[in-house]
């Protein structure tokens, strides 16, 4: 059975988003798309709930967000536990958001990347594994209380 990706995407981001799941099922992946489905405006942050709340609740392992700069999604996402967004512009934010912060969400930005570019970046974040070791102990310390007080990061 494919690994599902959730997708989802404002209006900004919406032509993109259509090419990031046409790329994803090309590649395999089953994508469950929850909008928005066309080009009229809506709330980015509700669609950034409803990705982060199937990941951070164990639903689905992975996402992907996409609005006008990836940025609002990437907000709102990381609101909820165990959701580690990132937005991604370029192969070294890509590389690096999964092997040193093994980000589980991928924001892009639809008016700031073209679309070969994302699924480059798509694809660098889906194929780096996460490196662990001492990356592992900084991760833990991203959720509220993961942390000792006080202690030096």
């Amino acid at each position: 059975m494919p690994e599902t990706i959730i997708l989802g995407s404002d209006h900004a981001g919406f032509e993109l988003k259509e090419e990031v799941k046409r790329h994803l099922e090309d590649r395999g992946f089953a994508v469950e798309d929850v909008g928005t489905h066309s080009g009229e405006p809506v709330d980015y942050p509700d669609v950034a709930h409803a990705v982060a709340a199937a990941v951070g609740g164990g639903r689905v392992a992975r996402g992907v967000l996409v609005c006008g700069t990836g940025l609002g999604v990437s907000m709102a996402a990381n609101r909820h536990a165990g959701v580690r967004a990132a937005v991604a512009y370029d192969d070294e934010t890509a590389r690096l958001s999964r092997e040193h912060n093994d980000s589980n969400v991928l924001a892009l930005g639809g008016r700031s990347l073209d679309h070969a570019l994302a699924e480059r970046i798509l694809d660098i974040w889906l194929e780096t594994p996460f490196a662990g070791g001492r990356h592992a102990r900084r991760v833990a310390k991203i959720e509220l209380g993961g942390g000792e007080p006080g202690a030096a990061r």
